[in-house]
């Protein structure tokens, strides 16, 4: 599950949960609520949380639905269910692994997901860091049901960033595209501005993006570097004050240190027939910026 000297270690988070840590030769490391520069500076954010509620922060998989489109809780079950590592993942690149730490994940739906969702499907997902300290998650679906069904995705991402009220953090790529807008029944709009700033509560679905999305934050002089496949659309999220206070597990000032960028597959679900499969992929990129 490593390469050439990178390393996998499987450690105890705070409540006792077994969770993956993933470390490369330059000591950049990735968990699921964790990714961190070789430097030790903190990438995601991470709120306080208990299971077995979903964890609030990290990288939470929303499979397979997204948000309260349909009749599952919200953002589907995936992200509240314990995963097993897989010894007998499917092969990639031949050449995909030089130098990086990766581990396999594997879920299958129990009983009690079957009789809220009646559908057989292999959910499988490499996360792996690379020797820069890029994050990579590739998903891959397999329906082993005997009808075809339809399901979204979206990595719902929560980046760590300076100070969200204070207008030093803008998303760039997701000018002029259509977007749903959840605090306003989902109506659509088309956005106008060169950049996404942010001086309000914010949640919205993009469509149709682009395969690139940039996060600046000029106080920390950090750039996240969004790259995506085969999800097309992009949520972004921030509570903001009054919501924050409302959200159990999260505090009220904590709304201004996170933002929440997704790559997504949810105005067009992806639709499988019996046997088939389907791939995606989220990479996570941060650069200094001047």
């Amino acid at each position: 599950m490593n390469n050439s000297g990178a390393a996998v270690e499987v450690t105890k988070d705070r409540n006792g949960t077994d969770q993956i840590l993933l470390r490369n030769l330059r000591g950049a490391s990735a968990r699921v609520l964790s990714w961190r520069t070789d430097r030790g500076e903190e990438l995601l954010f991470t709120s306080n949380f208990k299971p077995p509620y979903a964890v609030r922060g990290g990288i939470p998989i929303c499979f397979p639905q997204f948000g309260q489109r349909g009749s599952l809780e919200q953002h589907g079950f995936a992200r509240n269910r314990t995963w097993i590592i897989d010894e007998n993942p499917l092969p990639l690149h031949p050449n995909g692994n030089n130098g990086k730490a990766y581990i396999d994940l594997l879920l299958k739906p129990s009983e009690d997901d079957l009789k809220i969702w009646p559908h057989s499907f292999e959910f499988r997902v490499r996360v792996y860091l690379t020797t820069d300290g890029n994050l990579s998650l590739i998903s891959r679906f397999r329906n082993i049901n005997c009808k075809p069904f339809s399901f979204s995705i979206a990595y719902h991402t929560y980046f760590s960033i300076s100070d969200i009220s204070n207008n030093e953090v803008r998303v760039e790529g997701l000018e002029t595209l259509d977007y749903l807008d959840n605090l306003c029944q989902k109506e659509r709009f088309t956005e106008q501005g060169d950049a996404l700033t942010f001086e309000s509560e914010d949640d919205r679905v993009y469509l149709g993006s682009r395969d690139v999305i940039v996060i600046f934050d000029h106080q920390r002089k950090w750039t996240f570097c969004i790259r995506k496949e085969s999800i097309p659309d992009v949520g972004v999220w921030n509570p903001w004050e009054k919501k924050s206070k409302a959200i159990v597990d999260f505090g009220d000032e904590e709304y201004k240190q996170m933002l929440c960028v997704n790559g997504a597959a949810v105005e067009k679900p992806i639709t499988l027939k019996t046997g088939e499969g389907w791939t995606c992929r989220l990479e996570l990129l941060v650069v200094p910026s001047s």
